[in-house]
């Protein structure tokens, strides 16, 4: 398999607003912010990194002269980083070229990983994409100071015996490009990946909904704060509260205690009995009780929610509320999560059925609505990695033309039922659906407040009196919010599906893999 190259050198130095920084290499510029605004909102107001994962867009910041997003970015040596506006200056472009595969991945997680291994041995040429600096997905990410989990490094080393498999990371979908054809842009250039077939393994993101002070630099979602850790985000003596529902907040809470962190309380929304049901149900997945057992943590109170986060330029304090009792807690950081979302625009833009909750519809063999159009993972529906990986599997066979074997497909049933129970006992109450105030906002892009979106009933009618969902995130953030608050959905996704350079837009093809790629080389070694 072709795959980027690293660096084992230790440290680079780089300029924030002029003042120069020694990071660890591998660092995101997001993790070298640490607490700091990463920007100014349309009315002013500091904001900082949120999702960790390129979904929100609060962290763009101009790099070398280019808008980034600091999550998605890392830190280089001589970088120079300006959080303040700075003038458009174009990029260059390179040589033209048409690439062209078989089989197109994109997502390079657990079910990506997976896919792409799977359908491997049949020869086809095979293009694995992936918007993330290295493979792993949010699940598998690794960092400076988080080594490559080794069920990645196993995966990259058994893909890395088949020359047919390209990896392309950094590189993000900004639409399509024609019949079977997307226009891709990396940090450095753009081009146009022709496929014949696809799987899309892209993923989830967090749910985020508003609370009062929900925008407050400091404050992030739970998966969020957990990819910033890995990205290089220097927790040490921070004090932390970690929020909302789900198995999620118990991993976030653990791997901010394993970088230093004081994490003084989880609290999950979720009741004390529905929390014991889904815990005495663990035993048919033995993994997962000890999982479970290992994570617990001494902070973690069920049936209670954080209502709002106090602060001027970043956070200092939050309201915590326990049944009918509220008290104040002082910390530095804010981690919350609801949950997850399939991430399906992708889907969308190539005309997939989407169900009621947003995933991706697929059949048996992982195929979606569309001919040739194959989706794994938490796009088709929230489920864990383990069901992910199988449907990975399950997809990079059929696509190939192999047949799934029954072992196979009772393992993707026997996880599916796990993802089940997930849902079933950690649904948010109708509680969390009420935190936001009239001049909390809804729309962080745009800063749209409650108050402002009063009469609307529908998405359309909220994008035709404000300008709710018109900012960078394209209504990620705030469209799931509006769906979860109040059952709107949101409008289909419009390209280009991410902020694009013009250069991009206006430009022939180009060759994706002139600068990404390298022979081969098992990554053990």
């Amino acid at each position: 398999m072709n795959t980027p190259a690293s660096s084992t050198e230790r440290t680079v130095r780089i300029q924030i607003d002029g003042a120069p920084m020694d990071v660890p290499r591998g660092s995101t510029i997001a993790a070298a912010l640490g607490t700091g605004t990463a920007r100014r909102s349309v009315s002013g107001r500091p904001r900082a990194p949120l999702c960790g994962m390129g979904v929100c867009h609060e962290c763009r910041v101009q790099v070398d002269g280019v808008q980034q997003l600091a999550c998605m970015t890392p830190c280089a040596e001589g970088q120079v980083v300006d959080t303040r506006p700075a003038r458009l200056r174009a990029v260059p472009t390179t040589e033209a070229c048409d690439p062209s595969c078989d089989l197109l991945v994109v997502g390079a997680g657990p079910a990506g990983l997976q896919a792409a291994l799977a359908a491997a041995p049949s020869g086809m040429r095979i293009t694995l994409l992936d918007d993330n600096p290295a493979p792993g997905g949010q699940v598998w990410r690794s960092g400076p100071r988080h080594a490559m989990p080794s069920p990645v490094r196993r995966l990259l080393d058994e893909l890395a015996h088949f020359s047919n498999v390209t990896l392309v990371t950094g590189a993000k979908v900004v639409g399509l490009a024609g019949e079977r054809a997307l226009l891709i842009e990396t940090q450095a250039q753009s081009g146009v990946q022709h496929f014949s077939q696809a799987i899309l393994c892209t993923g989830a993101r967090e749910l985020l909904l508003p609370f009062p002070g929900w925008t407050l630099p400091g404050v992030t979602g739970a998966g969020g704060l957990q990819a910033l850790i890995k990205q290089g985000l220097d927790v040490r003596g921070q004090r932390i509260v970690i929020a909302g529902t789900g198995p999620l907040l118990l991993a976030a809470a653990a791997t901010a205690r394993r970088a230093g962190a004081t994490v003084l309380h989880v609290a999950e929304q979720a009741s004390w009995a529905s929390v014991a049901r889904f815990s005495t149900a663990l035993w048919r997945w033995p993994a997962k009780a000890w999982q479970a057992a290992t994570l617990l943590d001494p902070g973690f109170r069920p049936g209670s929610m954080v209502t709002a986060a106090h602060g001027q330029e970043r956070l200092q304090a939050v309201t915590l509320r326990t049944g009918d009792r509220e008290r104040r807690v002082d910390c530095e950081r804010l981690a919350c999560g609801f949950g997850l979302v399939p991430q399906a625009q992708l889907a969308q833009l190539l005309g997939c059925v989407l169900d009621a909750h947003g995933a991706i519809v697929v059949d048996a063999a992982q195929q979606t609505s569309i001919a040739g159009i194959y989706a794994a993972g938490e796009c088709t529906g929230i489920g864990g990695s383990e069901r992910a990986q199988l449907q990975g599997r399950i997809a990079g066979r059929c696509a190939t033309g192999v047949a799934v074997t029954p072992p196979l497909l009772r393992k993707l049933a026997h996880w599916s039922r796990f993802a089940a129970l997930v849902h079933a006992r950690f649904s948010l109450s109708e509680a969390v659906t009420r935190l936001a105030n009239a001049d909390t906002l809804i729309c962080r892009c745009e800063d749209v407040t409650l108050q402002e979106l009063a009469g609307c009933e529908n998405w359309v009618q909220a994008k035709l009196h404000t300008r709710c969902g018109m900012g960078s995130c394209q209504g990620r953030i705030c469209g799931q919010a509006a769906r979860t608050l109040w059952g709107w959905t949101p409008a289909a996704p419009r390209q280009p599906s991410d902020p694009a350079r013009i250069a991009t837009l206006a430009q022939e093809p180009h060759d994706l893999h002139t600068r990404h790629t390298r022979p081969a080389a098992p990554l053990s070694q």
